[in-house]
């Protein structure tokens, strides 16, 4: 034990599920030095000084289950790794990662304590336990602490390294729907799903956004002569070339006139309710300077409206307000914009506010606005006048339950007709509750990759659960975007193993990955010849969009310094609960702890799947109680009592007999393999072919084909 206060021996970031949850997690493994004989009631005025910096920690729940359960146990006294793991889930929580999951465990080594606390980006997690232990500390030794401007660093991280709200929030829904999923950037590219059934989505882009229709949407012109073509009603208009031409299309058309850009997005160079021949011309330049082309359109009355169409219909619309402001003879324009526009709490620059800023030097269109109503910012209105300085301000006031059937029908149409899945549908009309011919409303534009925040925070109304309807879209029904998956945990043969059950899926006719320590293989074919154990290997494999199985092989070490690759696997097998004397660095040095580390592969095992249990070992028997699907025990004698009680259940069971390996269900014997005959036997022990057959028949291996395969298996990887 170190003198030194909570000295960190070892930081982990245990990747995916793990000795501690599902989920990944900072590990710390912290010396408590001198605090080791000072519990938290033992030190004068801590509690006060803790809380008062940070008093979120009143409500968490600790082992009494409600909140304040963590203050009691701070009263009666409880040590400081217990007290890091809340302090740091607090700092996450306060800089906008909401994590709930901690827990604190001694060693074998006195003073010494492994803490783990769930974070969802490594380097925030990393970051906030070391301001938690400096926070810590502070609180011990009474002195002062800068909790504002941690959280505020740890904001920025989050705000740099996290994934953005939009595809936050479709990740938490596909989540909620066991949907696992992978990060493949730094920024919002994302893989929902597994090997073959995944989909991937880039916020509001997925993998079935046609490239060619996004073109299409970028350019207005042919989006409208598309949508016109099939009877969307869209505003009259065409593309000109110069002002001048500007001008006499909106003779043509008649005035009031828009002038856009042909391919801006979010509003940018838009300019409507254009009347004069000098206001015209000087929107075309405007415009012209956002975009490669301007159209010319005829002008629409009405509120601007924003509609999500997801598949083939509407899951969310807002509209917009005009923003206006009322003189009090004193302030100008800029100083009543900001006292009664921007003040608004709901308004701000980051993306939790549902609404912008109104900066009038960064606002063409509104200064256009003011320009003809005869003010500019520094302007001055008389008291009680009202000043109009943009039309249609943001997109923000929820009004999906007020879309009218056919009005809905148009905008999905306009997704179908430009060819996107995902679109975000502007319209302009009077009344969004009417048919738009009846009041001589249009579509507008037909934007790819729309902004979700509008509909997930929006400033007023109900905030709608867009992600869900985009996690429904790619995945409809039951759809999990699962793969088979093998997951082999032990230290006998299970490297023969993983590449048998790799072998028997691959003759089954599936396209099949392997990561174990003989190397890194595409069905039979070795890629690469290296222990092929770690986590970014196993990634690998659940990336490839070709396979539809994988099988991974697992050693102790790997579970203890990285976690699984995957989060829930089909088949989960375990030989044994030996190698407890490979793990003295872990701290791992007794049956129990053994036991928790391998018991990760079998807490995995999904609902549907099955675990396979060496039926010899009763310390492997006793993992069957924690398995939430089914189980086979496998095993050299039919006596054995794991196997003999669940034959009585009419579960399946793999049984070696007179040289035979016999499959059964309950007391039916399903089907006989002689095992003299395999060629896997002269080379390996009966238990890990049994071990292997079990896996293979948990994932509908036909008997037949599992005796074919074995009989072909070639141990020597230059038989392949």
């Amino acid at each position: 034990m170190t003198k030194n206060n909570l000295q960190f021996l070892r930081v982990n970031h245990l990747r995916g599920p793990n000795i501690w949850t599902y989920r990944p997690v900072i590990e710390a493994w912290i010396d408590l030095g001198e605090l080791e004989e000072r519990p938290s009631n033992t030190i004068a005025g801590f509690y006060e000084r803790l809380l008062q910096l940070l008093p979120g920690l009143s409500h968490h729940r600790c082992g009494v289950g409600e909140p304040g359960g963590f203050l009691e146990r701070l009263r009666e006294g409880t040590w400081a790794g217990h007290i890091l793991e809340h302090v740091c889930l607090e700092l996450q929580s306060q800089a906008g990662m909401q994590t709930g999951f901690g827990k604190t465990r001694m060693t074998s080594v006195h003073g010494l304590y492994k803490m783990a606390f769930r974070t969802r980006q490594e380097e925030v997690g990393r970051a906030a336990l070391d301001a938690g232990r400096e926070l810590l500390l502070a609180a011990i030794e009474d002195r002062p602490y800068d909790v504002r401007a941690t959280i505020g660093r740890l904001r920025e991280l989050c705000d740099r390294l996290c994934l953005g709200p939009s595809t936050a929030h479709i990740v938490e829904a596909a989540t909620d729907r066991r949907i696992p999923h992978i990060r493949l950037n730094e920024g919002n590219l994302v893989q929902l799903g597994y090997g073959a059934r995944q989909h991937r989505i880039w916020t509001a882009e997925t993998d079935q956004t046609s490239a060619i229709a996004e073109s299409i949407a970028s350019d207005k012109q042919l989006t409208k002569e598309l949508l016109q073509s099939c009877g969307v009603p869209v505003p009259e208009g065409q593309e000109v070339d110069s002002p001048e031409q500007a001008w006499e299309v909106a003779q043509d058309i008649g005035v009031p006139v828009t002038v856009k850009p042909t391919d801006a997005n979010h509003g940018r160079g838009v300019f409507t309710d254009l009347r004069t021949r000098e206001e015209i011309e000087k929107a075309w330049h405007a415009a012209d300077a956002e975009g490669s082309g301007v159209l010319v359109e005829k002008f629409i009355e009405g509120e601007a409206h924003r509609l999500l169409v997801v598949g083939k219909r509407v899951v969310a619309a807002t509209r917009g307000k005009k923003q206006t402001v009322t003189g009090d003879g004193r302030s100008t324009i800029l100083q009543l914009i900001d006292s009664q526009i921007n003040s608004d709490p709901r308004c701000g620059e980051e993306e939790e506010f549902p609404l912008e800023p109104l900066i009038l030097s960064k606002e063409p269109i509104a200064q256009l606005e003011l320009e003809r109503q005869g003010y500019t910012g520094d302007s001055v209105p008389p008291a009680g006048q009202m000043v109009l300085i943009r039309r249609h301000g943001d997109l923000a006031y929820d009004v999906t339950d007020q879309v009218h059937p056919r009005v809905a029908a148009a905008a999905a149409l306009a997704a179908r007709v430009v060819g996107l899945d995902i679109a975000g549908i502007d319209l302009v009309t009077p009344d969004i509750s009417s048919p738009l011919p009846e009041q001589g409303g249009a579509i507008i534009e037909v934007n790819a990759g729309p902004g979700l925040l509008m509909h997930l925070k929006p400033a007023e109304g109900q905030p709608r659960n867009v992600g869900q309807a985009i996690v429904e879209h790619l995945f409809p029904g039951e759809d999990q975007g699962r793969i088979p998956i093998v997951g082999i945990t032990g230290t006998r043969n299970t490297t023969r193993i993983a590449r048998l059950v790799n072998w028997l899926l691959h003759i089954n006719g599936t396209q099949v990955g392997l990561a174990c320590r003989d190397g890194f293989f595409l069905g039979p074919r070795q890629v690469e010849a290296r222990d092929a154990t770690d986590w970014d290997t196993g990634q690998r494999l659940l990336i490839n969009r070709s396979l539809e199985a994988a099988v991974f092989e697992h050693t102790h070490r790997a579970l203890l310094s990285e976690g699984l690759a995957y989060d829930r696997c089909t088949v989960g097998v375990v030989t044994d609960l030996d190698g407890l004397e490979d793990l003295a660095d872990f701290y791992i040095d007794d049956a129990d702890r053994l036991f928790n580390v391998v018991r990760t592969q079998i807490d995995v095992v999904l609902p549907s799947g099955t675990a396979v249990l060496n039926a010899a070992d009763p310390r492997v028997v006793e993992l069957a109680a924690l398995c939430d699907g089914k189980v086979i025990f496998y095993g050299s004698d039919a006596q054995l009592p794991a196997i003999a009680e669940h034959r009585t259940n009419e579960e399946r069971t793999v049984f070696l007999r007179e040289r035979h390996i016999v499959l059964a269900r309950g007391m039916e014997e399903i089907s006989e393999i002689a095992l003299d005959t395999l060629s896997p036997t002269k080379a390996a022990k009966p238990d890990m072919v049994m071990a292997a057959v079990a896996a293979a028949w948990a994932l509908d291996v036909k008997p037949e084909l599992i005796g074919a395969g074995l009989r072909t298996f070639k141990a020597d990887l230059k038989d392949h």
